[in-house]
């Protein structure tokens, strides 16, 4: 059972992130990915970059933070799936958004985005479609 609170239209709490140059580099330290696309401001010049590219994993692991922060460590992420729409750059913020779109006892069918939220700039769409299905093991509700 998945409780009250998770049902067919349910919205999944938001998750907003401002991914900083340290946080690229700590991410690509622990993934091995040292692409110089994520670091190096020479190679992003002469490419007519702004500034280095977040890698584009770091979305998939934004949407499961999102998910579990919402439902607990009960959550298993069985399925995750998630498009690139836009480039996202060291220093922007991005807010993660989700609805549950089906539930079958235990298991949760979700839809996500992810989009640039820039100060007074109109929302960017950076991720999309996207979602997941997750299973609550059993124990406590969420």
């Amino acid at each position: 059972m998945t409780g009250p609170d998770v049902t067919a239209g349910s919205e999944v709490p938001p998750l907003e992130r401002t991914i900083g140059l340290r946080d690229m580099v700590a991410y690509a330290g622990a993934t091995w990915d040292w692409h110089r696309l994520h670091y190096d401001a020479e190679y992003l010049a002469k490419r007519g970059l702004p500034a280095p590219v977040v890698d584009g994993q770091v979305f998939g692991a934004l949407l499961a933070e999102q998910l579990q922060d919402w439902l607990g460590p009960r959550a298993v992420v069985r399925r995750l799936h998630f498009r690139f729409k836009n480039l996202v750059f060291a220093g922007e913020t991005v807010r993660c958004t989700g609805r549950v779109v089906a539930v079958d006892g235990d298991t949760i069918t979700v839809e996500q985005r992810i989009v640039l939220i820039d100060g007074d700039e109109p929302e960017r769409v950076a991720v999309e479609p996207a979602g997941a299905v997750v299973v609550l093991r059993a124990g406590e509700e969420p």
